[in-house]
């Protein structure tokens, strides 16, 4: 029953997001693993469309913020406004305070707005002069990047990267795809016909069984061996964090729930890894993002147990 509701989620999410089924389980997964997703590419490759999809098929609130250089911090959490009758500040909560953030351009704000997200996706809360304010339990950043070599970005800190669970690259569809694109009705239009297939409660209930996959202590130390190699290898800067750590297994989880499997196995792991090691990485050479080909040498230079 539970390979059913995905699989019905993931087909309906087909017909919005033509040739994309691999990229959207990777964003299924982060979502069941309650991290977050950051989608890099080039405009005009549906990275806005496939947020819009997800708060469709889930029946998910959704607000979108549009980066820019001129945003503010109080732009995403809320501000707190000085009211006369009562002569108390009262805070208004911004975008921030719904299910599924859009954060649409994200480097193309500064890096003290960029911030602003942290403690949001991190602890799921916002504090704001001194009071601490919950977030939705439901609570998802999908965050669109453009690359940084085009004009207007700023590079996201590493402190900010690290709260992303995963990254994925959409890419340009195949010919088929576009062809199929090209040929059928508007994306938006399409989607606006489409009804929620999961309800709020049997995504919560995904989101605890996920927790409950076995994992065994050869995989535990297959995935460290991999933590370790990026640590003492020559080819990075700086390895993965323990964060990276409880990540990548979370994630690898999910995938294995997607695919219908009560247990993970080391192709879950191998799956996940190049997706959320990516971005966390950089190149002692050139200092920039390992590519795929670093990433699977790294894969294949550890063993599994």
């Amino acid at each position: 029953m539970v390979t059913s509701r995905i699989e019905r989620l993931v087909s309906t999410a087909n017909e919005i997001i033509l040739g994309k089924e691999h990229e959207w389980r990777l964003a299924l997964s982060c979502l069941l693993a309650r991290g977050h997703l950051l989608i890099e590419d080039v405009p005009g490759t549906g990275k806005t469309t496939l947020a819009h999809t997800f708060a469709r098929l889930l029946g998910l609130q959704c607000q979108r913020i549009q980066f820019t250089s001129d945003l503010l911090p109080a732009d995403i959490l809320g501000v707190s406004v000085f009211e006369r009758e009562s002569a108390t500040f009262r805070f208004r909560p911004g975008p921030v305070f719904t299910q599924l953030i859009l954060a649409d351009e994200i480097n193309r704000a500064t890096p003290k707005t960029q911030s602003a997200l942290l403690e949001a996706m991190e602890e799921r809360q916002v504090t704001s002069d001194g009071q601490t304010l919950p977030l939705p339990e439901l609570f998802f950043v999908i965050a669109t990047q453009n690359p940084s070599h085009q004009i207007g970005t700023f590079p996201l800190p590493e402190s900010q990267l690290d709260r992303f669970l995963l990254r994925i690259r959409l890419g340009y569809p195949d010919r088929a795809a576009e062809r199929a694109l090209l040929q059928g009705q508007d994306r938006r239009t399409l989607l606006e016909s489409i009804e929620p297939v999961m309800s709020h409660t049997e995504l919560l209930a995904l989101q605890n069984m996920a927790r409950t996959l076995i994992v065994s202590e050869r995989l535990i130390d297959y995935a460290q061996a991999l933590l370790a190699a990026t640590r003492q290898s020559t080819d990075f800067a700086i390895g993965l964090s323990p964060r990276a750590g409880l990540g990548l297994i979370a994630a690898a989880r999910a995938w294995a729930l997607i695919e219908g499997r009560d247990h993970v196995l080391p192709e879950d792991v191998q799956r996940i890894f190049p997706h959320l090691a990516g971005h966390r990485l950089r190149l002692v050479s050139d200092g920039h993002m390992p590519g795929p080909d670093d990433l699977a040498r790294l894969l294949q230079s550890v063993a599994v147990t």
